[in-house]
Parts: C-alpha cells; structure tokens; sequence
C-alpha cells in the first residue's frame, strides 16, 4: 500500500470536516449577505412580521417604489443624513492614529529590541498593564483636561486618546518582529559607514514591511471600528461612522432611520471585506514573520 493511501482520511472524517466548514461559512456570512439584500427593501420588508418571505421578495417595496429594489435607505444616511461627514471624519481618524501609531511604534520597538538594558522590559510590562486596561478608563480620565482646555468634541482629542489606546499593542507586536531580525544585519549596515539610524531606515525597515502592513491593518481597524472612545469625545457634527450608526437607531420612532442605519452598516463593512481580501497576504506572512524567531 503506497503512502498516500497510508495516511489519507477516512470518508467519515472528510464529510465531516467539509460539513463543519460549510456551516461555518454559512453561520459567518449569512447575516451580512441578508444586510446587504434588507438595505435595498423598505423596513415594511426587511423587518416584516408576517413572513420572511416579503423581505426576499420586496412586496412592500413594490407597492412603495414600484420595483423590487430602492436605494432610499443609502439616499437617506448619505444625503439626508450626511453620513458622508463621519465616513471622512473616520478617514481622518483611522489615517492619523494609524500614521502616529506606526511611527512611534517602529522607533520604539526597534529600540527596545535593540536595547539591552533591564529597563526595556519594565517599559513593555508597563504597556502590557496599560493595554489590558479598559478603554473607557483612559477615556474618563481625558475628559477633564479636553473640558478645561476647550478642546472636547473635535477630532484631535479622539486621535490622541486611540494613538494612546492602541500604542502599546504596535510596540509589543512589532518589538517581536524586530527580535525576528538578526542584529547582525545592523552591525555589517553599522561597519559599512551607516549610522545607527540609517541602519535602520536603510537596511531594517525594508525586511520589516510584512510586519508594518500588518500592524497597521490592526491599527487602521481599531480607528476604524472604535465606538466608546469617539461617542464620547466627539460632538455630534463631528461623529464617525459607528456612533452615527448608533444615532440613527437612538432615533427609531422617525420613519426611515432604521434602514437608513441597515445601509449605513453596509457602507461601513463592505470596505473592511476589500480590505482584508486585499491585504490577506501581507496579513499572513507578517504574522508568520513575526512568530518566527532570527
């Protein structure tokens, strides 16, 4: 009997294994997918309490709109409702904490990898204790200095307090993936003339690429799907996409807003999908990179 027949699977264990792989993709994209079709239905549809089968079919929407489809939930959060505001305050945001986040993150790490004083290791165990804080516990404690420097509500104080959430995580993720480079590649940049800073931006940072993308997609997401820290630091004409989401359903009893919030929701993953489709190589290999040890 060949190797091949030696070691492959039972039949059994086959089904088995493409049977739970099919139920978890149904279990994980189901919902979205049945967002994405309710955002094109009038809210008669989409939460009908007579049959599901009218949110398929869209009979009240035909009545409504005379077609089977509308785009009055995405008219009414983009237009009516300026969602178009938080979408670009949310850009700001995200590029901002990721920018500052990954730009201290790398000087910091690098120096911590590179140190070999005990005092590294306290400041990553500080980080580590500030990391596994709450994040409503910073955000109370910032309130009263934006409130007295008048300063509350607009988008820096958000930036400032996500930079200080998320820095502890880009220092520990990428200290580990400069211990993965040898110190050797330092020392040779370092006796061929460079600096210790040139070593780094020269020689370093081009190994260091899958580790930065990944770090950063972390970082652009903690920006990007922050609910605590931005509802209560920013005004209400200054909100991103999550709290204005949440405003929409606060307002339920006014006619539209529910879908309005469904197509909002929708506007607000479907960027997420591309981007992680888009970025899933650099994703893996730098969190292969970064597990494996030079």
């Amino acid at each position: 009997m060949s190797e091949a027949m030696t070691h492959k699977r039972p039949a059994l264990l086959n089904t088995l294994i493409y049977g739970f792989i099919v139920l978890w993709v149904i279990l994980a994209a189901v919902p979205f997918l049945w967002t994405v079709w309710g955002s094109f239905k009038v809210e008669a549809d989409f939460f009908s309490r007579e049959s599901w089968w009218n949110a398929i079919f869209g009979t009240t929407t035909i009545n409504q709109t005379g077609a089977a489809f509308t785009g009055d939930g995405y008219y009414g959060a983009w237009i009516t409702r300026d969602f178009w505001k938080a979408a670009f305050n949310t850009i700001i945001v995200t590029i901002c904490v990721t920018t500052i986040s990954l730009t201290l993150g790398t000087l910091g790490g690098y120096a911590l990898a590179r140190s070999g004083k005990n005092y590294a290791f306290w400041i990553l165990i500080a980080a580590l204790v500030f990391r596994a804080m709450p994040h409503i516990t910073l955000v109370s404690g910032y309130l009263l200095p934006f409130f007295q420097l008048n300063i509350w509500g607009v988008l820096p104080t958000s930036i400032i307090v996500l930079v200080a959430i998320n820095q502890p995580f880009t220092l520990w993720m990428l200290h580990s993936f400069f211990l993965s480079i040898p110190k050797d590649l330092d020392e040779s940049a370092m006796v061929d003339g460079c600096t210790r800073f040139q070593a780094f931006r020269l020689v370093i940072m081009p190994v260091m690429w899958p580790g930065v993308v990944t770090t950063g997609l972390f970082s652009f997401l903690l920006g990007y799907n922050d609910f605590a820290v931005t509802a209560m630091l920013l005004s209400a004409d200054n909100q991103t996409m999550v709290p204005k989401i949440s405003s929409f359903l606060g307002s339920i009893q006014e006619t539209g807003n529910v879908m309005f919030a469904v197509a909002a929701v929708v506007s607000a993953t479907v960027p997420l999908f591309i981007l992680v489709l888009f970025f899933q190589r650099q994703i893996v290999s730098g969190l292969t990179a970064g597990a494996v040890k030079g």
